[in-house]
């Protein structure tokens, strides 16, 4: 028999005079950190969220975004970070650690499938919907014109994507690592390590999906997915098929709230009214600008500016947390940038890490006597034609470029979302309309984002054009643009909102580990830049697995 590995826990120091509990700090309030807190909550200890921004959600947020029409400036609610939300049942798992159901929270709640998911639009064949539901996607295909062949190939390649997931989430996907050999360590961990290999799963996942399908465009709808992952889908091992199985099989849900909005933040305002009701607090405005070390090395309070105005980068007075553990969701680089400054100094890898590559996003409003001539979907994802030249131009280490030939990813909430749609002071009638745009992240390409990214986004708005979005040149109007650089402004990894890339020299026990011997024994991480990795779902993840790392309270 194999030995399970105890995964390493925190060393707390004591809690300050008087304090029943350990008080445990958590920087960042988007999913991981309101995970991280919901659970470390439930096992007893005292937490503290602290929040740089006014509003919560980090890289899952709506904002209010101001937008200069002919009569004036209109605001509308946008989802500025993720737009596609999947396995919503984490969200109900985390509040249901601290005792509360969601409808305790809010009746309303609940997670609306979004139907089809996405509308795949090709440059030469027109396009098709992309459903979970088998039965609808075979039809689907079907009206596509693809041979029964490949209806039944699709068939197969859900069962595959399944056993892949199936295979992969309790051992690899939901689980820290300390060592290699946790690999094969635990409950069915060698087991499930055999069934990814004859899987063929550690092979390239597009010419996987192409066996499958044998069609060009849609192995493209089944495999762009690991770009979520950071790699081209030529280039990326067949197990981030799993991402696809969560996209396409599993399915895309919106956020239904009457109290918090129908809108991606409600899934971090849910998790954020759990925890407070549980007895955790969240402080926003409130930048961290160093860790305190005492003299064991253990982190011992938290340094804070309070005084954070929205959109300021000035210091104001400073002030500590005392803290027994830490959890940090930043990138990886801006927690050893406090490490060193705290003087406990971060050796350089011998093979520095790699981001994934970045995006301009572009929220704007669009009339919506104009927006009807297009497809009427929540979701649509316009793939240009040369799909492995786009993929090396923005994932390559060095040497990447804008694309040539764009593919975008053009979202319209107000599609799932009615009341979404605004009106200007005349009763016109307008609808947020989002597009994203993959670029290199700043390690990538040099590209001056600031002076050119006003531009390249009306550049892409005539490439929509030229697709079938008729009167989008003209009538869209944009209200916010992020580039890498903002990203970076931010305190992203090489401006890139999508944390570290999924090579497999950074995936599962090689990826940065969230309790790291290189870190004081009680700072854990969470996020995108740790285990288990990037995305909505796995995020969240993260924050669990953090919270598991404090360990269990004798007293609870």
């Amino acid at each position: 028999m194999i030995k399970q590995n105890r995964p390493r826990q925190a060393t707390l120091p004591p809690s300050e005079s008087g304090a029943s509990r350990p008080h445990v700090v958590i920087v960042g309030a988007g999913l991981s950190g309101l995970t991280a807190g919901l659970y470390a909550t439930a096992a007893g200890y005292r937490v503290t969220v602290v929040e740089r921004e006014h509003f919560i959600g980090g890289r899952c947020a709506t904002e209010t975004v101001s937008t200069q029409l002919t009569d004036g400036p209109v605001s509308a609610r946008f989802d500025t970070g993720a737009t596609v939300w999947t396995m919503p049942g984490l969200v109900e798992e985390a509040v249901a650690a601290v005792g509360l159901s969601i409808n305790d929270i809010d009746e309303s709640f609940h997670a609306l499938p979004v139907t089809p998911s996405y509308h795949a639009q090709f440059a030469d064949c027109g396009g098709l919907d992309v459903f979970s539901e088998e039965s609808a996607m075979a039809a689907e295909l079907r009206r596509f014109g693809a041979s029964e062949r490949t209806v039944r190939g699709y068939s197969k390649l859900r069962v595959w994507f399944k056993g892949l997931f199936d295979a992969s989430f309790a051992n690899f996907m939901s689980r820290s690592f300390d060592r290699v050999t946790d690999l094969i360590t635990g409950p069915g961990a060698l087991s499930d390590l055999v069934k990814l290999m004859k899987l063929g799963a550690f092979g390239p996942l597009e010419r996987k999906v192409h066996d499958f399908l044998d069609d060009s465009e849609l192995t493209r709808v089944f495999s762009f997915q690991a770009l979520y992952a950071g790699v081209a889908p030529a280039k990326a091992r067949a197990v981030y098929g799993c991402i696809s199985h969560m996209d396409t099989s599993l399915g895309v849900f919106v956020p239904r709230s009457e109290r918090f909005g129908n809108e991606m933040g409600a899934v971090a305002r849910i998790l954020a009214e759990a925890l407070t009701r549980a007895g955790g607090s969240i402080v926003l405005g409130t930048r961290v600008m160093g860790l305190r070390l005492n003299d064991e090395g253990l982190v011992s309070a938290v340094q804070v500016d309070r005084g954070v105005e929205a959109g300021d980068d000035a210091t104001g007075a400073l002030e500590d947390i005392a803290a027994q553990a830490v959890i940090c969701t930043p990138d990886l680089p801006v927690v050893q940038g406090w490490m060193n400054e705290a003087g406990r100094q971060q050796k350089r890898r011998l093979i520095p890490l790699r981001f994934s590559p970045s995006a301009v996003v572009a929220h704007g409003l669009v009339p919506t006597d104009i927006a009807a001539g297009w497809p009427r979907r929540h979701h649509l994802i316009s793939f240009g034609h040369e799909w492995d030249k786009t993929f090396r131009e923005i994932s390559s280490p060095s040497g990447g470029a804008i694309m040539s030939d764009p593919s975008l990813l053009v979202t319209r909430p107000a599609v799932t979302s009615p009341e979404r749609v605004v009106q200007d002071s005349s009763g016109r009638e307008f609808e947020p309309v989002s597009v994203l745009a993959p670029c290199p992240n700043l390690d990538s390409a040099a590209v001056d984002w600031d002076a050119v990214k006003d531009a390249y986004v009306m550049e892409l708005a005539s490439v929509l054009e030229e697709r079938g979005f008729f009167g989008i040149s003209e009538h869209w109007k944009v209200g916010r643009i992020d580039s890498p650089n903002d990203w970076l402004r931010r305190g992203m990894g090489a401006g890139s909102p999508f944390g570290l890339a999924h090579l497999f020299r950074q995936t599962g026990p090689f990826r940065p580990r969230n309790f790291s011997p290189a870190m004081p024994g009680n700072v854990i991480l969470a996020g995108s830049t740790t285990v288990p990795g990037v995305g909505v779902p796995t995020v969240m993840i993260s924050g669990r697995l953090a919270a598991e790392r404090l360990g269990p309270l004798a007293s609870h």
